[in-house]
């Protein structure tokens, strides 16, 4: 996108027009309207507004966020580099103006002056539907429900038209957590209703391209590919109103071109820069810079084992040892990640997650493991990435091809358009891969769950399935459930040795979250699913 473009749709918003093609002429009217806009700048944006959807990729993840409502959300307390940072352990209601957690239940009461978009009344009616939606749709949504043990429509019980009562199947650490993150959110049920067909009957065709909460923000506008236009909801009650009163997420798919904007003034906020941009940007000292590692995340190359070669453990090993760890790590990274790799050999397991693997680039140890496989002269494969991060995932691929060669394993790169990865990642088809994970709930045993458990989710990319990782993986969620501390450390242990032994997936490093943005931007919070809250943003 050129300067000129951009500028013109920020000179149209005192009128209130959608984004016109006029002329960038500042008067003071648009000037009230630029300090109440925020304007931000991506590489990608969201496939579907609708988080229950089909394939629903990360950036519709921040829709949903900042235009529907939970019943529960987290208090805020002080993060690394005194950073506003989501507390774990700490709830407070969002549409919920009180809950009681009982033995085996939560009972909510909701705000009764909490209402949709269109006006509509929230109900325990759209809550109970919402959640029994979460939990039938299938895929993510309802593999995210699971996590919490949240799995049948009759755990959610209307009490009265403001109060629902939540059953627990049994006891489960991870319950109220799961209540909290993206996917249990608000839905107005009669108007999906309305808009649902036989074929489609929770809405989900019509729920992809409009909202239908009672959040913050509402979209007005969307593009795919080229922008989404947030104004905020004046009657929201899910908190303090926000000070910004429009946002306008443009994509820009050239990292030049987002840096520029965000150098000379023409842009607010922009993440997913090369690490070399953000780098250069902090020292600087033009715009405000934050870094804060991923919780409970990991970027990783990952092997599709039901597939040869890769179904040999020897061929995973081999190709562990042929990573150019170090490589990425200043050559794409620029520093700007914690490694996880090269652990010393006499390095005992933590009861943690993440932490490094004891694997380090050693291309004869590679080599050797390569031919005991029976691949002496190596293979050809495949391997992909996300467009919708390739700033990273390109050289990052690019480099681990040229370290794989050397081993004699030939593989050309598959570059999957971002609107089509999520599609791509559960169809388990890529035999050789890299991706992100980072898992919502801040403990190991959820991130297992996620990514090696034989109930084989989305994010289970490797398709992995071991009857030993899912009796850790299950002990652990019951230990924890029960304050059984003992066997509670034991499995988590138990489970980051399997997974460093069978190595179906080979961590590279836990990210960074990087955001640049303008010295007046204040209010940004890191949460969980490392997108942006406007709600609490302000432009001074």
């Amino acid at each position: 996108m050129k300067r000129r473009d951009f500028l013109k749709s920020v000179s149209g918003l005192a009128a209130g027009a959608a984004l016109p093609a006029m002329p960038s002429v500042i008067s003071s009217a648009k000037a009230d309207a630029r300090s109440e806009t925020l304007l931000i700048v991506s590489e990608g944006g969201p496939n579907n507004l609708d988080i229950h959807g089909v394939g629903t990729n990360v950036p519709g993840y921040e829709v949903s966020w900042n235009c529907y409502d939970r019943l529960l959300s987290h208090e805020m307390k002080t993060g690394p580099g005194g950073v506003p940072y989501y507390d774990r352990d700490k709830f407070k209601g969002e549409l919920a103006e009180d809950f009681k957690i009982d033995d085996m239940s939560v009972t909510f009461k909701l705000k009764k002056n909490a209402k949709f978009h269109d006006g509509a009344p929230v109900t325990a009616k759209d809550v109970k539907w919402s959640l029994d939606r979460a939990v039938s749709v299938g895929g993510f949504p309802t593999f995210q429900m699971s996590a919490g043990s949240l799995t049948k429509p009759e755990q959610f019980v209307v009490i009265d038209d403001y109060t629902v009562r939540v059953d627990f199947l049994k006891k489960d650490k991870l319950t109220i957590p799961d209540l909290a993150v993206i996917v249990p959110c608000i839905i107005n049920s009669e108007l999906v209703k309305k808009n649902a067909s036989e074929k489609d009957p929770w809405g989900l065709e019509f729920t992809k391209q409009q909202t239908a909460g009672s959040g913050a923000y509402k979209v007005t506008k969307w593009t795919a590919g080229t922008e989404v236009v947030m104004e905020r909801n004046d009657d929201w009650v899910g908190g303090p109103l926000p000070k910004i009163k429009r946002v306008i997420w443009r994509m820009v798919p050239q990292a030049g071109n987002r840096r520029a904007l965000l150098e000379r003034g023409d842009a607010d906020i922009s993440y997913e820069l090369p690490f070399k941009d953000f780098q250069e940007m902090k020292a600087s000292g033009k715009l405000n810079v934050v870094s804060l590692p991923f919780s409970n995340g990991i970027q990783y190359i990952g092997m599709n084992v039901t597939k040869p070669p890769f179904d040999n453990p020897k061929v995973r090993q081999a190709v562990a040892c042929a990573i150019p760890y170090q490589k990425i790590m200043d050559a794409v990274m620029f520093g700007l990640a914690n490694p996880m790799f090269g652990a010393p050999k006499d390095k005992p397991t933590e009861v943690a997650w993440p932490q490094p693997h004891k694997y380090n680039t050693d291309m004869d140890k590679a080599k050797a493991l390569l031919a005991e496989a029976g691949y002496p002269n190596g293979f050809e494969t495949t391997i992909s990435f996300d467009l919708n991060f390739a700033g990273v995932n390109e050289p990052l691929c690019v480099l681990v091809q040229e370290s794989l060669a050397q081993i004699g394993i030939k593989t050309t790169i598959n570059k999957v358009p971002g609107a089509n990865w999520r599609t791509e990642l559960n169809k388990k088809e890529m035999p050789l891969f890299t991706n992100v994970f980072s898992g919502w709930l801040d403990y190991p045993e959820y991130f297992f769950y996620w990514c090696y458990h034989g109930n084989n989710s989305v994010f289970n990319t490797m398709s992995y399935k071991s009857a030993e990782m899912d009796k850790l993986i299950d002990g652990a969620r019951a230990a924890a459930a029960t304050g059984d501390t003992a066997t509670y450390d034991t499995d988590v242990k138990g489970f980051v040795d399997l997974a460093y032994s069978d190595i179906p997936r080979i961590p590279l490093y836990q990210p960074f979250v990087n955001v640049a943005m303008q010295k007046n931007i204040s209010g940004y919070q890191y949460w969980f699913h490392r997108r942006l809250d406007y709600r609490a943003m302000a432009k001074g």
